[in-house]
């Protein structure tokens, strides 16, 4: 039972015992579609792809948990102080989207749309590993965000948005293989 005297690292622990990874499973199922998409439809119809699909991976990630049987209310303890920090940290990507869009018809390039989604996404990461006191999660956010930069600054034009999600694909596979799993 968590009170005031629980300890961060008891919070923390709580943290990721409530947590599955079920969110990166579906997140990174939909940047290998953003990157199949990339080869084959106009880069326009690959933006709506990102802007939209980018909400999508929550509830996806709540559905596959469903769908193994993972029950979230059962797991770790709804009063934990850190889920409530978790989720406002994840709201500045959703607030920092409009500026990505303005960019990117600014520049009149929906590759930055592409090279936004990728680098907001990763931002998640960052309240992730400090709420599971999880050091993966920052270099998960730092990496990817910096491949994606070189990515779109060094990929021939017609590749730049499967270079970004080839990038994002990548870390994601670097993640799963170092993150802390629930115990």
């Amino acid at each position: 039972m968590m009170d005031a005297n629980t300890s961060l690292k008891d919070l923390q622990a709580d943290f990721l015992a409530g947590s599955s990874t079920s969110m990166p499973i579906v997140g990174t199922v939909y940047w290998l579609v953003v990157l199949v998409a990339s080869l084959y439809l106009p880069i326009n119809t690959v933006a709506y792809i990102v802007l939209i699909g980018s909400g999508m991976i929550l509830p996806g990630g709540l559905l596959l948990d469903k769908a193994r049987g993972l029950n979230k209310t059962q797991r770790g303890d709804p009063k934990n102080p850190l889920m409530p920090m978790f989720i406002k940290g994840t709201a500045v990507v959703v607030l920092t989207w409009p500026l990505v869009i303005t960019a990117a018809q600014i520049a009149q390039d929906p590759n930055i749309i592409i090279l936004g989604g990728a680098v907001l996404m990763a931002l998640v990461w960052i309240p992730y590993g400090s709420a599971a006191n999880d050091p993966v999660g920052m270099q998960h956010a730092v990496g990817r965000s910096i491949a994606c930069y070189f990515a779109f600054w060094f990929a021939p034009a017609p590749y730049k948005a499967a270079a970004v999600s080839a990038v994002v694909v990548a870390s994601y596979m670097f993640t799963f293989l170092r993150m802390k799993r629930p115990v």
